[in-house]
Protein backbone atom coordinates (compact mmCIF):
# COMPACT_ATOMS: atom_id res chain seq x y z
CA UNK A 1 0.00 0.00 0.00
CA UNK A 2 1.45 3.26 -1.00
CA UNK A 3 1.11 5.96 1.90
CA UNK A 4 -0.70 9.10 1.32
CA UNK A 5 1.56 11.64 -0.21
CA UNK A 6 4.50 9.57 -1.61
CA UNK A 7 5.57 9.57 -4.95
CA UNK A 8 5.14 5.58 -6.66
CA UNK A 9 8.36 4.88 -8.67
CA UNK A 10 5.76 2.80 -11.32
CA UNK A 11 3.09 3.01 -13.04
CA UNK A 12 1.29 0.53 -11.60
CA UNK A 13 1.55 2.44 -8.29
CA UNK A 14 0.78 5.51 -9.40
CA UNK A 15 -2.78 4.54 -10.22
CA UNK A 16 -3.27 3.47 -6.68
CA UNK A 17 -1.97 6.51 -5.34
CA UNK A 18 -3.80 8.17 -7.66
CA UNK A 19 -7.39 6.27 -6.20
CA UNK A 20 -6.04 6.91 -2.66
CA UNK A 21 -5.70 10.44 -2.92
CA UNK A 22 -8.88 10.83 -4.95
CA UNK A 23 -10.64 9.00 -2.04
CA UNK A 24 -9.35 10.77 0.23
CA UNK A 25 -10.26 14.33 -1.46
CA UNK A 26 -13.49 13.15 -1.60
CA UNK A 27 -13.81 11.85 2.28
CA UNK A 28 -12.29 15.45 3.40
CA UNK A 29 -14.32 17.74 1.01
CA UNK A 30 -17.54 16.16 2.13
CA UNK A 31 -16.48 16.13 6.19
CA UNK A 32 -17.39 19.57 7.89
CA UNK A 33 -14.11 20.58 10.30
CA UNK A 34 -13.96 18.73 13.23
CA UNK A 35 -15.57 15.32 12.34
CA UNK A 36 -13.51 11.95 13.26
CA UNK A 37 -12.85 10.64 10.23
CA UNK A 38 -14.77 7.59 11.33
CA UNK A 39 -17.90 9.78 10.06
CA UNK A 40 -16.78 10.89 7.14
CA UNK A 41 -19.13 9.85 4.02
CA UNK A 42 -17.95 9.29 0.74
CA UNK A 43 -19.41 11.77 -2.10
CA UNK A 44 -21.81 10.10 -4.55
CA UNK A 45 -20.35 9.40 -8.35
CA UNK A 46 -18.07 7.23 -9.42
CA UNK A 47 -14.40 5.91 -10.53
CA UNK A 48 -13.05 6.98 -13.65
CA UNK A 49 -9.51 5.71 -15.10
CA UNK A 50 -8.06 6.88 -18.24
CA UNK A 51 -4.58 7.70 -19.00
CA UNK A 52 -3.41 10.33 -15.98
CA UNK A 53 -4.50 7.64 -13.84
CA UNK A 54 -8.34 7.48 -12.02
CA UNK A 55 -10.17 9.97 -10.70
CA UNK A 56 -13.50 10.61 -8.46
CA UNK A 57 -16.05 11.88 -10.49
CA UNK A 58 -18.72 13.49 -8.59
CA UNK A 59 -22.37 13.01 -9.34
CA UNK A 60 -25.70 14.38 -7.83
CA UNK A 61 -23.93 15.93 -4.94
CA UNK A 62 -21.55 18.93 -5.68
CA UNK A 63 -18.04 19.08 -3.96
CA UNK A 64 -17.62 21.30 -1.37
CA UNK A 65 -14.19 22.44 -0.35
CA UNK A 66 -13.82 22.42 3.66
CA UNK A 67 -11.28 24.15 5.70
CA UNK A 68 -9.94 20.04 6.07
CA UNK A 69 -9.63 19.14 2.81
CA UNK A 70 -7.37 22.69 1.65
CA UNK A 71 -5.43 21.76 4.80
CA UNK A 72 -4.57 18.48 3.33
CA UNK A 73 -3.54 19.61 0.02
CA UNK A 74 -1.61 22.63 1.61
CA UNK A 75 0.57 19.69 3.69
CA UNK A 76 1.22 17.87 0.34
CA UNK A 77 2.54 20.51 -1.52
CA UNK A 78 4.37 21.91 1.95
CA UNK A 79 2.96 25.17 1.51
CA UNK A 80 1.15 26.84 4.27
CA UNK A 81 -2.33 26.54 4.78
CA UNK A 82 -4.56 28.97 3.24
CA UNK A 83 -6.87 30.53 5.45
CA UNK A 84 -10.51 29.27 5.35
CA UNK A 85 -13.38 31.63 3.65
CA UNK A 86 -16.03 32.60 5.86
CA UNK A 87 -19.13 31.30 5.46
CA UNK A 88 -21.97 33.44 5.22
CA UNK A 89 -24.93 32.80 7.54
CA UNK A 90 -27.82 31.63 6.31
CA UNK A 91 -31.17 33.73 6.41
CA UNK A 92 -34.40 32.11 6.29
CA UNK A 93 -36.32 33.73 3.24
CA UNK A 94 -39.75 34.08 3.34
CA UNK A 95 -41.34 30.48 1.46
CA UNK A 96 -37.94 28.87 2.77
CA UNK A 97 -38.40 25.05 3.60
CA UNK A 98 -35.78 24.18 6.62
CA UNK A 99 -33.31 26.39 7.61
CA UNK A 100 -32.85 28.77 10.96
CA UNK A 101 -33.55 32.63 10.74
CA UNK A 102 -30.64 34.27 12.26
CA UNK A 103 -32.23 37.82 11.15
CA UNK A 104 -35.54 39.80 9.89
CA UNK A 105 -37.36 38.19 7.28
CA UNK A 106 -36.89 39.64 3.96
CA UNK A 107 -39.19 41.17 1.98
CA UNK A 108 -39.58 40.60 -1.25
CA UNK A 109 -41.10 42.06 -4.19
CA UNK A 110 -44.12 39.42 -5.25
CA UNK A 111 -44.08 38.42 -9.60
CA UNK A 112 -46.45 40.27 -11.34
CA UNK A 113 -47.90 37.35 -12.58
CA UNK A 114 -48.95 35.99 -9.04
CA UNK A 115 -49.34 38.92 -7.07
CA UNK A 116 -50.67 42.29 -7.11
CA UNK A 117 -48.55 45.10 -8.00
CA UNK A 118 -48.98 48.67 -6.60
CA UNK A 119 -51.22 50.01 -9.00
CA UNK A 120 -53.16 46.97 -8.77
CA UNK A 121 -54.17 46.79 -5.18
CA UNK A 122 -57.17 48.80 -4.16
CA UNK A 123 -57.28 51.68 -2.15
CA UNK A 124 -58.48 50.90 1.16
CA UNK A 125 -61.91 52.09 1.74
CA UNK A 126 -62.62 54.56 4.44
CA UNK A 127 -64.08 52.93 7.25
CA UNK A 128 -68.12 52.93 6.97
CA UNK A 129 -71.10 52.17 9.87
CA UNK A 130 -72.48 49.75 7.11
CA UNK A 131 -69.24 47.38 7.35
CA UNK A 132 -68.42 47.98 3.87
CA UNK A 133 -65.01 48.86 3.94
CA UNK A 134 -62.41 46.64 2.12
CA UNK A 135 -64.86 44.87 -0.13
CA UNK A 136 -64.27 45.37 -3.90
CA UNK A 137 -67.08 46.72 -5.59
CA UNK A 138 -69.30 45.56 -8.47
CA UNK A 139 -72.81 46.91 -10.69
CA UNK A 140 -74.44 44.43 -11.69
CA UNK A 141 -77.10 45.61 -14.59
CA UNK A 142 -80.54 42.94 -15.34
CA UNK A 143 -79.67 42.03 -11.53
CA UNK A 144 -83.27 41.45 -10.72
CA UNK A 145 -83.52 37.74 -12.34
CA UNK A 146 -81.61 35.04 -14.38
CA UNK A 147 -78.01 35.33 -15.01
CA UNK A 148 -77.65 39.07 -13.48
CA UNK A 149 -79.37 37.42 -9.89
CA UNK A 150 -76.81 34.88 -10.09
CA UNK A 151 -74.22 36.41 -10.45
CA UNK A 152 -74.83 38.90 -8.39
CA UNK A 153 -75.13 36.53 -5.53
CA UNK A 154 -71.70 34.68 -6.39
CA UNK A 155 -69.90 37.77 -6.03
CA UNK A 156 -71.40 38.93 -2.74
CA UNK A 157 -70.73 35.39 -1.64
CA UNK A 158 -66.91 36.29 -2.80
CA UNK A 159 -67.14 39.06 -0.26
CA UNK A 160 -67.78 41.99 -2.95
CA UNK A 161 -70.15 44.66 -2.72
CA UNK A 162 -72.56 44.86 -5.53
CA UNK A 163 -74.66 47.22 -7.03
CA UNK A 164 -78.10 46.27 -7.93
CA UNK A 165 -79.59 47.83 -11.62
CA UNK A 166 -82.64 47.14 -13.20
CA UNK A 167 -85.67 48.61 -14.19
CA UNK A 168 -88.27 46.88 -11.57
CA UNK A 169 -87.63 47.91 -8.22
CA UNK A 170 -89.25 44.63 -6.76
CA UNK A 171 -86.94 42.23 -8.80
CA UNK A 172 -83.93 44.52 -7.29
CA UNK A 173 -85.15 43.83 -3.87
CA UNK A 174 -85.39 40.36 -4.03
CA UNK A 175 -82.40 39.69 -4.71
CA UNK A 176 -81.01 41.98 -2.22
CA UNK A 177 -83.18 39.85 0.18
CA UNK A 178 -81.39 36.68 -0.94
CA UNK A 179 -78.20 37.43 0.19
CA UNK A 180 -79.21 36.79 3.60
CA UNK A 181 -78.91 40.39 5.10
CA UNK A 182 -81.97 41.64 7.22
CA UNK A 183 -82.57 44.82 4.98
CA UNK A 184 -82.65 45.37 1.43
CA UNK A 185 -79.21 47.81 1.43
CA UNK A 186 -76.60 46.33 3.63
CA UNK A 187 -72.52 46.22 3.29
CA UNK A 188 -72.95 43.60 0.46
CA UNK A 189 -75.84 45.05 -1.76
CA UNK A 190 -77.46 48.49 -3.15
CA UNK A 191 -80.56 48.19 -5.62
CA UNK A 192 -80.94 51.09 -7.60
CA UNK A 193 -83.53 51.08 -9.61
CA UNK A 194 -82.18 52.15 -13.68
CA UNK A 195 -83.71 51.53 -17.06
CA UNK A 196 -80.09 51.35 -18.88
CA UNK A 197 -81.62 52.61 -22.16
CA UNK A 198 -81.81 56.22 -20.79
CA UNK A 199 -78.78 58.12 -20.46
CA UNK A 200 -79.93 60.31 -17.37
CA UNK A 201 -80.82 57.15 -15.81
CA UNK A 202 -77.41 55.88 -16.41
CA UNK A 203 -75.82 58.70 -15.54
CA UNK A 204 -77.72 58.60 -12.27
CA UNK A 205 -76.72 55.51 -11.47
CA UNK A 206 -72.92 55.74 -11.54
CA UNK A 207 -73.29 59.22 -9.20
CA UNK A 208 -75.18 57.07 -6.87
CA UNK A 209 -72.72 54.65 -7.01
CA UNK A 210 -69.73 57.18 -7.03
CA UNK A 211 -70.97 59.16 -4.18
CA UNK A 212 -71.63 55.91 -1.51
CA UNK A 213 -68.47 53.58 -2.32
CA UNK A 214 -66.08 56.06 -4.24
CA UNK A 215 -64.74 53.67 -6.64
CA UNK A 216 -66.02 51.06 -9.41
CA UNK A 217 -63.62 47.49 -9.58
CA UNK A 218 -66.25 45.92 -11.99
CA UNK A 219 -68.85 46.06 -14.27
CA UNK A 220 -70.80 42.98 -15.37
CA UNK A 221 -72.64 44.52 -18.90
CA UNK A 222 -76.08 41.98 -18.11
CA UNK A 223 -79.23 43.83 -19.38
CA UNK A 224 -80.54 42.18 -22.25
CA UNK A 225 -83.86 41.37 -24.14
CA UNK A 226 -84.49 39.27 -26.77
CA UNK A 227 -87.41 40.30 -28.74
CA UNK A 228 -90.67 38.27 -30.15
CA UNK A 229 -89.93 35.25 -32.09
CA UNK A 230 -91.23 35.78 -35.61
CA UNK A 231 -90.17 35.73 -39.09
CA UNK A 232 -87.68 38.52 -40.17
CA UNK A 233 -90.50 39.87 -42.44
CA UNK A 234 -93.29 39.99 -39.57
CA UNK A 235 -90.45 41.97 -37.06
CA UNK A 236 -91.73 45.54 -36.40
CA UNK A 237 -89.52 48.54 -36.22
CA UNK A 238 -90.61 49.10 -32.36
CA UNK A 239 -89.49 45.62 -31.34
CA UNK A 240 -86.21 45.82 -33.03
CA UNK A 241 -85.20 49.18 -31.58
CA UNK A 242 -86.25 47.56 -28.36
CA UNK A 243 -83.69 45.16 -28.49
CA UNK A 244 -81.38 47.16 -30.05
CA UNK A 245 -81.78 49.72 -27.42
CA UNK A 246 -81.54 47.54 -24.34
CA UNK A 247 -78.65 45.01 -25.90
CA UNK A 248 -76.31 47.70 -27.54
CA UNK A 249 -77.71 51.20 -26.64
CA UNK A 250 -77.94 49.87 -23.15
CA UNK A 251 -74.25 48.12 -23.10
CA UNK A 252 -73.28 51.25 -24.68
CA UNK A 253 -74.17 53.50 -22.17
CA UNK A 254 -73.34 51.80 -18.71
CA UNK A 255 -69.52 51.09 -20.59
CA UNK A 256 -69.18 54.17 -21.47
CA UNK A 257 -69.98 55.00 -17.64
CA UNK A 258 -67.98 52.38 -16.42
CA UNK A 259 -65.11 53.70 -18.20
CA UNK A 260 -64.82 57.04 -16.96
CA UNK A 261 -65.21 55.53 -13.43
CA UNK A 262 -62.41 53.55 -13.81
CA UNK A 263 -60.30 56.38 -16.15
CA UNK A 264 -60.79 58.66 -13.35
CA UNK A 265 -60.21 56.90 -10.22
CA UNK A 266 -57.53 55.87 -8.02
CA UNK A 267 -55.74 53.34 -8.05
CA UNK A 268 -56.74 53.99 -11.91
CA UNK A 269 -58.51 50.79 -13.95
CA UNK A 270 -60.97 48.11 -13.07
CA UNK A 271 -62.48 45.51 -15.32
CA UNK A 272 -65.79 45.16 -17.84
CA UNK A 273 -67.21 41.59 -18.75
CA UNK A 274 -69.87 41.80 -21.19
CA UNK A 275 -72.61 39.28 -21.62
CA UNK A 276 -72.38 38.00 -25.18
CA UNK A 277 -74.26 34.87 -26.13
CA UNK A 278 -73.64 32.03 -28.22
CA UNK A 279 -75.49 33.71 -31.11
CA UNK A 280 -72.58 36.26 -31.19
CA UNK A 281 -71.17 33.34 -32.93
CA UNK A 282 -73.98 31.53 -34.78
CA UNK A 283 -77.78 32.45 -34.91
CA UNK A 284 -81.42 31.15 -34.02
CA UNK A 285 -84.11 31.31 -36.51
CA UNK A 286 -86.24 34.00 -36.21
CA UNK A 287 -83.91 35.92 -34.06
CA UNK A 288 -82.46 38.70 -36.53
CA UNK A 289 -82.32 41.40 -33.74
CA UNK A 290 -80.77 39.48 -30.81
CA UNK A 291 -78.42 38.00 -33.33
CA UNK A 292 -77.35 41.55 -34.43
CA UNK A 293 -76.78 42.72 -31.21
CA UNK A 294 -74.87 40.22 -29.93
CA UNK A 295 -72.65 40.03 -32.84
CA UNK A 296 -72.28 44.18 -32.05
CA UNK A 297 -71.35 42.91 -28.28
CA UNK A 298 -68.40 41.62 -29.51
CA UNK A 299 -66.98 44.55 -31.50
CA UNK A 300 -68.13 46.48 -28.09
CA UNK A 301 -65.85 44.23 -26.08
CA UNK A 302 -62.94 44.29 -28.85
CA UNK A 303 -63.17 48.36 -28.86
CA UNK A 304 -63.16 48.31 -24.77
CA UNK A 305 -60.05 46.33 -24.79
CA UNK A 306 -58.22 48.42 -26.93
CA UNK A 307 -59.56 51.73 -25.83
CA UNK A 308 -58.96 50.32 -22.10
CA UNK A 309 -55.11 49.44 -22.51
CA UNK A 310 -53.71 52.41 -21.33
CA UNK A 311 -55.83 52.99 -17.97
CA UNK A 312 -55.98 49.51 -16.81
CA UNK A 313 -59.08 48.61 -17.85
CA UNK A 314 -59.49 45.33 -18.74
CA UNK A 315 -62.70 43.97 -20.59
CA UNK A 316 -64.00 40.32 -21.81
CA UNK A 317 -66.90 38.73 -22.96
CA UNK A 318 -68.90 35.79 -21.84
CA UNK A 319 -70.83 33.96 -24.12
CA UNK A 320 -73.51 31.58 -22.82
CA UNK A 321 -75.59 28.93 -24.20
CA UNK A 322 -78.67 27.82 -22.32
CA UNK A 323 -78.69 28.59 -19.21
CA UNK A 324 -81.86 28.13 -17.21
CA UNK A 325 -83.93 31.19 -16.77
CA UNK A 326 -87.04 32.56 -17.63
CA UNK A 327 -85.54 34.01 -21.05
CA UNK A 328 -84.82 30.08 -22.00
CA UNK A 329 -87.56 29.02 -20.72
CA UNK A 330 -89.20 27.67 -24.78
CA UNK A 331 -86.02 25.12 -24.76
CA UNK A 332 -87.23 23.57 -22.04
CA UNK A 333 -90.70 23.08 -24.09
CA UNK A 334 -88.99 22.82 -27.37
CA UNK A 335 -87.79 25.45 -30.05
CA UNK A 336 -87.14 25.66 -33.27
CA UNK A 337 -84.38 24.70 -35.26
CA UNK A 338 -82.51 25.13 -37.93
CA UNK A 339 -84.02 21.67 -39.70
CA UNK A 340 -87.63 23.48 -38.98
CA UNK A 341 -88.35 21.24 -36.40
CA UNK A 342 -89.19 21.54 -32.82
CA UNK A 343 -86.98 20.38 -30.35
CA UNK A 344 -86.67 20.37 -26.59
CA UNK A 345 -82.68 21.33 -26.07
CA UNK A 346 -80.52 20.24 -22.47
CA UNK A 347 -80.29 23.91 -20.36
CA UNK A 348 -77.84 24.17 -17.46
CA UNK A 349 -77.58 25.81 -14.29
CA UNK A 350 -77.08 29.30 -14.02
CA UNK A 351 -75.15 29.37 -11.04
CA UNK A 352 -72.23 27.04 -13.54
CA UNK A 353 -72.15 30.64 -15.52
CA UNK A 354 -72.06 32.71 -12.43
CA UNK A 355 -69.05 30.80 -11.15
CA UNK A 356 -66.99 32.05 -14.45
CA UNK A 357 -67.67 35.27 -14.10
CA UNK A 358 -66.42 35.35 -10.31
CA UNK A 359 -63.22 33.65 -11.63
CA UNK A 360 -62.66 36.84 -14.40
CA UNK A 361 -63.45 39.68 -12.14
CA UNK A 362 -60.79 37.64 -9.44
CA UNK A 363 -58.17 38.27 -12.21
CA UNK A 364 -55.17 40.77 -11.53
CA UNK A 365 -55.46 43.66 -14.26
CA UNK A 366 -52.73 42.10 -15.80
CA UNK A 367 -54.57 39.56 -16.95
CA UNK A 368 -57.42 39.01 -19.14
CA UNK A 369 -60.18 36.17 -20.38
CA UNK A 370 -60.72 38.01 -23.50
CA UNK A 371 -63.75 35.60 -24.56
CA UNK A 372 -65.20 32.64 -22.72
CA UNK A 373 -67.77 29.96 -23.61
CA UNK A 374 -70.26 28.48 -21.50
CA UNK A 375 -73.06 26.32 -22.51
CA UNK A 376 -74.79 23.37 -22.14
CA UNK A 377 -72.74 20.39 -23.07
CA UNK A 378 -74.97 18.59 -25.30
CA UNK A 379 -76.77 21.95 -26.66
CA UNK A 380 -76.91 21.81 -30.79
CA UNK A 381 -74.00 24.13 -31.28
CA UNK A 382 -70.77 22.56 -32.13
CA UNK A 383 -71.38 20.59 -34.80
CA UNK A 384 -73.99 21.01 -37.76
CA UNK A 385 -77.22 21.71 -35.94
Amino acid sequence: MVARGDRPPRRADAVLWSYVRCRDRAYADHARPGTPAANYRPARGSWRHGPGGARFAPGSRPVRRYPAGMAYDAERVGAAPEAPVAQATPVARAGQVGGTATAARPTLPAPSSRGRSPRTAPTPQEAREDGSAGRKVALVTGAGSGIGRAVALALVADHWTVVLAGRRADRLEETARQVGYAGIEGPAVLPVPTDVTRPDEVDALFTTLRDRFGRLDLLFNNAGAFGPPVPLEELSYDDWRAVVDVNLNGAFLCAQAAFRTMRAQEPQGGRIINNGSLSAHVPRPHSIAYTATKHAMTGLTKSLSLDGRPYRIACGQIDIGNAATEMTGRMQTGILQANGRTEVEPVMDAADVARTVVHMAALPLEANVQFATVMATAMPYVGRG
